[in-house]
């Protein structure tokens, strides 16, 4: 692959739940260390879409390449390739009692996809597991049970997941959601400045339209179809936002101005 291939490339891609078209016909790339928001209302495919990419949900038609690899029918991808992704979830529901610790967590980070315990008193992997955690502001939380943590500490968590080893794609669907303004606020602050220092390429997708214009270079503007995309003053204009949600696109404040669409 080289550098000025797209680490994403998405072509025409359809993807069903039950009966009905999620997503139809979506294209689109990734250049490498971008960030690109993915945005529509609620019930417009975003998660589906994500799914879909990450071979999750299959694919109705079209193709999807990673890194210059084709996702497989399956979802399959070799799994060096499936070790330069991480995945951010809009919520990570834990049992009370659940054993595992953030330490133990970070530490499956590691290793190639395919959990293993084999990381345990391995020096080289205890030492980028602590390093992530220092990174992310988690370094005081190793023994705590994942199940014990806050919404915001469970995000950074989640982000140290993501920094233990090298990574070139960072896919999240919502990770903000659940946040208060100043936990939400420094999670994206972390994010940017993880970001630059990993050279990641980001997709993400979010409601939070006033971060997506501060933060963002290219928005994808979904509903079920790809509506318009551009960078933010071009996909967030008031004229394509109220076709992308409707005449009643309503103004937020989340300890700093926003907008919202219904959802």
């Amino acid at each position: 692959m080289t550098d000025n291939a797209p680490v994403l490339s998405v072509d025409g891609l359809s993807v069903r739940r039950g009966e009905q078209l999620a997503v139809e016909q979506v294209s689109f790339q990734l250049a490498r260390e971008t960030d690109t928001a993915l945005v529509g209302p609620n019930g417009a495919g975003k998660s589906s879409l994500v799914a879909a990419l990450l071979g999750l949900l299959p694919r109705a038609s079209g193709n999807v390449e990673i890194l210059g690899h084709a996702l497989g029918p399956a979802g399959e991808l070799p799994r060096s390739v499936r070790a330069q992704i991480a995945y951010l979830p809009q919520s990570l529901a834990l049992q009370g009692r659940f054993p595992l610790t953030v330490g133990e967590f970070v530490g499956f980070g590691f290793d190639q996809p395919g959990l293993s315990l084999a990381w345990l008193g391995n020096k080289r992997r205890t030492k980028a597991m602590l390093r992530a955690l220092e990174r992310t502001g988690c370094q005081d939380l190793e023994e705590r049970r994942l199940s014990e943590l806050s919404g915001g500490q469970l995000k950074r968590v989640l982000l140290a997941f993501c920094v233990v080893r090298p990574r070139q794609l960072l896919v999240l669907d919502e990770a903000q959601a659940g946040l208060d303004a100043p936990s939400s606020e420094q999670f994206q602050e972390l994010l940017l400045d993880l970001r630059r220092q990993e050279g990641w390429t980001v997709l993400q997708v979010s409601h939070d339209l006033e971060m997506v214009r501060r933060s963002c270079d290219q928005v994808l503007c979904l509903n079920r179809r790809l509506r318009c995309s551009g960078a933010p003053d071009h996909a967030l204009s008031p004229a394509r936002l109220a076709e992308l949600y409707g005449p009643n696109v309503v103004p937020y404040r989340h300890n700093h101005a926003g907008i919202a669409g219904h959802g």
